[in-house]
């Protein structure tokens, strides 16, 4: 079978290596629209032609995005081999993330790792190295509950469902620990960096919190984390969903984004100089004015379903303060704005993102963003202190039509991904929403039918 690139005896005699401490299969993962790792499997002893890009993948229609189109030419999946790890849940496996291309010579357009690594070198002729730090929120809950009936997630541990938020409860997470503790070991092996985790808010929800690192690299992590949570818990005979919103009176799950630059020449971080508010650099500024500029079209990439839209509330259903932004702010240890400059960390939290996120998208729009507020030096205004559900503000887009017209129009949309890539996302998340509102619901049902 052809390859895109030689095959080199460096490739032979890691093969052989592997297969010495029983590795017998190998993926190399492209990423889909959805986030999702895709990959054929290859025999470990065919792992120097699958390096030297032998695997070709006709991805359209079934990576999230796009229409099948039986006569396109295929793509080349090129590893990266600085990515392989073993799977510490199952040996047997080794793991690599892969950029789709056109035989080599070319990214493929709807291939989300190849957009964001051409942001990386937007940064990079800036004299910028961008670093990520994601905190994933999740939920853990027993089969049962997808049964007929069932109207909510049965958490793995009863005392998951302590009144009024089983947040933090040691209880709580001591007895999720045949799930967290499984997590831990592997992400351990596998050089997290996981400094801790916790329960969150909702009934069955956990967030881990882990090192930041450059941001094509911390989006590779977000892949593996997502795939092995799911694995994770189905070795506990449990189920993970990262739906942004399960049910109303549920808190929503975010996956806040950190993100900061470094000097490429001396890594030193270019955001703060010190401690206090005082202490954020005029670079930091023009970078979240970037971000609040271009905050609408974003949107349509952290908040990528008809479902993120429930999360982006004031309140809960219960009435309780939601902790999801709405509104196009920052503050500084503002909890209730879109982007926050934490006193623990030069950083910007951009908390508007949700668990449904595609990490090498939205991170690819927001550095982008805040790269055109370093250009052209973008004032974010004054910063907030109140509440800013309240403000007299510009707010996110409230329905993910509203966030994909506001993707469409922004400038920057076009610089940052090309024209197939803008139509077909458009199309196919314009469709998503028209089925949502196409459905008559029971709720409508029962406040119009014989009401009118």
């Amino acid at each position: 079978m052809d390859t895109v690139n030689e095959i080199t005896d460096e490739h032979r005699r890691l093969a052989q290596e592997l297969a010495g401490k029983g590795v017998k299969y190998a993926f190399a993962s492209w990423i889909d629209v959805l986030g999702r790792p895709k990959s054929k499997t290859v025999p470990i002893d065919h792992l120097p032609n699958l390096l030297a890009g032998s695997e070709r993948y006709t991805p359209r229609g079934m990576g999230g995005i796009g229409v099948m189109d039986p006569v396109e030419d295929e793509v080349a999946g090129i590893p990266d081999l600085s990515t392989l790890k073993v799977l510490p849940w199952d040996r047997r496996v080794a793991w690599m993330v892969a950029d789709m291309s056109w035989g080599g010579r070319e990214p493929y357009a709807l291939c989300p790792r190849s957009i964001l690594k051409k942001q990386v070198a937007a940064a990079a002729e800036l004299g910028f190295v961008a670093q990520l730090g994601v905190e994933p929120e999740f939920y853990v809950f027993k089969p049962e509950s997808l049964q007929e009936g069932s109207r909510q997630l049965i958490p793995m541990a009863q005392s998951g469902e302590i009144k009024p938020s089983p947040a933090y409860d040691v209880e709580t997470t001591v007895d999720s620990l045949p799930f967290l503790d499984k997590m831990a070991s592997y992400m351990a092996e596998l050089d997290f960096g996981l400094f801790s985790f916790d329960a969150e808010g909702g009934e069955g929800q956990y967030e881990f919190d882990f090192a930041h690192a450059p941001v094509l690299e911390s989006a590779d992590r977000l892949t593996l984390f997502r795939f092995m949570a799911r694995q994770a818990a189905k070795e506990c005979g449990l189920l993970v969903t990262f739906m942004p919103k399960p049910f109303a009176d549920l808190w929503g799950s975010g996956a806040h984004f950190n993100m900061s630059l470094e000097d490429a020449d001396s890594g030193k971080n270019v955001f703060r100089e010190g401690t206090g508010n005082d202490a954020w650099t005029k670079l930091t500024y023009a970078f979240v004015g970037g971000i609040l500029k271009h905050a609408r079209a974003l949107t349509a990439l952290a908040n990528p379903t008809t479902n993120s839209y429930r999360r982006l509330v004031p309140r809960l259903a219960d009435g309780q303060i939601s902790w999801a932004p709405t509104k196009i702010s920052y503050g500084y240890n503002n909890r209730s704005c879109m982007l926050r400059l934490p006193a623990n960390r030069p950083a910007v939290e951009n908390r508007a993102v949700d668990s449904a996120a595609n990490t090498y998208l939205t991170a690819a729009f927001m550095l982008a963003a805040g790269l055109d507020g370093i250009r052209n030096n973008i004032d974010p205004g004054e910063a907030r202190d109140d509440l800013s559900y309240m403000a007299q503000v510009d707010s996110l887009p409230r329905s993910l039509l509203e966030a994909v017209e506001a993707f469409e129009a922004d400038p920057l949309t076009h610089e940052v991904f090309h024209p197939n890539f803008i139509r077909e996302y458009a199309e196919m998340k314009v469709a998503e929403w028209d089925r949502a509102n196409l459905e008559v619901t029971d709720r409508e049902r029962a406040a119009y039918l014989l009401n009118l």
